[in-house]
């Protein structure tokens, strides 16, 4: 997909919040890439944003070139294949990325719905809240089961499956920490603490204002200047 002007750094709107936002964050860093971040109210989306990618959702990435990836994953995937030092492509433990990318595709296709019907249940008609947590709740089973074995979820050392999940086994947590910490998960809730706790998240959810035009840019990431 192209479109956009040229540009001296590839440039990444983001949403703080939002876990698709920093799952693609955490790649750019583990990468050591550097981006102009451009920090997006969602109520509120900035013209380039539109103009970048019509589906105006995060993370939108335009690189350089002018190409416009707005797909999470796949901005993982496109820093990640540029440089990869924490291996997080191919960890050890894991000699197929299909059944990563399967993990993550369930995460995507039927925990992230039912997280948003647990997390807003106003906007989902016919489903309560607890309705929606149980059945969410159906996939952190199956993570556990792969951390009672490794402190990661492909073996020793995070990967692109614990950085692509962790960010929506956080929000699922925080819609009631009591019932998540409650819960018969005791490997998930230590894989779910070392992620928050890890520097690398720390640097994904710092702070900026909100973008717009007239202001100086923003680098983000492994950045020379």
């Amino acid at each position: 997909m192209n479109g956009a002007p040229a540009a001296a750094y590839p440039i990444l709107y983001s949403f703080r919040r939002c876990p698709y936002a920093m799952r693609a964050r955490l790649a750019l860093l583990a990468s050591d890439a550097c981006c102009e971040l451009r920090e997006v109210v969602l109520a509120d989306k900035p013209r380039a944003l539109i103009d970048a990618s019509p589906k105006a959702t995060v993370p939108v990435l335009v690189d350089t070139s002018g190409e416009v990836i707005d797909e999470s994953l796949d901005i993982m995937l496109w820093a990640l294949r540029r440089n990869d030092p924490l291996t997080w492509l191919t960890p050890p433990a894991d000699p197929l990325l299909d059944e990563t990318f399967a993990l993550i595709a369930r995460c995507d296709g039927e925990f992230k719905p039912l997280l948003d019907a647990y997390k807003y249940p106003e906007r989902h008609p016919g489903s309560s809240a607890r309705s929606a947590r149980d059945a969410a709740g159906t996939f952190l089973p199956e993570l556990e089961s792969r951390l009672s074995g490794s402190p990661a979820l492909f073996g020793p050392q995070p990967s692109l499956a614990d950085a692509a999940i962790a960010p929506f086994v956080r929000q699922f947590a925080a819609v009631d920490p009591a019932d998540f910490a409650g819960g018969p998960w005791p490997c998930l809730h230590h894989w779910l603490r070392m992620f928050v706790d890890s520097a690398l998240f720390e640097r994904c959810m710092a702070r900026y204002a909100v973008w717009s035009p007239e202001q100086d840019r923003v680098l983000f990431g492994t950045c020379g200047d």
